[in-house]
């Protein structure tokens, strides 16, 4: 089933939620499972695994160790958990029906509509700019009146 994710690593339409990805184990080999739902941020690179590896060989890490303001746990930049709870309000907020409830400026409300249901022929947005631009649309109208 390894095999699998070399053959077809893209599991997911370009324009639509990514709702399954390849399960990878925790040095970023593929387990060659299909996980459903979207798969969390995080700093991750599926390599191909070498043909000998090395008893307990692990994936390294780029570390900043021994420079400036990089020299403690405590002074680690980690966004991911940010990124993934911003993620999760901004998939909450985009289940909501009705636009009443998307607490946005009418301006704002017909534009998300329009993205969301709107046929479009030729070129179409993929789902990552849709995204990119209601996760900005979260942060700036409605993230304060829900705060």
């Amino acid at each position: 089933m390894i095999e699998d994710f070399f053959s077809q690593p893209i599991l997911n339409s370009p324009y639509e939620y990514p709702g399954r990805h390849w399960d990878l184990d925790e040095i970023g080999q593929p387990t060659g499972k299909i996980v459903e739902g979207r798969r969390r941020s995080e700093l991750i690179t599926p390599i191909s695994h070498p043909q000998k590896l090395r008893k307990n060989a692990k994936q390294d890490y780029l570390e900043f160790s021994g420079l400036t303001g990089f020299d403690t746990e405590t002074q680690k930049y980690d966004p991911f958990p940010i990124i993934n709870m911003v993620r999760n309000f901004v998939d909450d907020w985009r289940k909501l029906k009705s636009p009443t409830q998307w607490l946005v400026t009418p301006e704002t409300a017909r534009l998300l509509e329009y993205w969301r249901s709107h046929q479009f022929q030729g070129v179409r947005p993929f789902f990552c700019q849709v995204e990119a631009v209601e996760t900005l649309i979260w942060l700036t109208e409605v993230c304060a009146k829900i705060a």
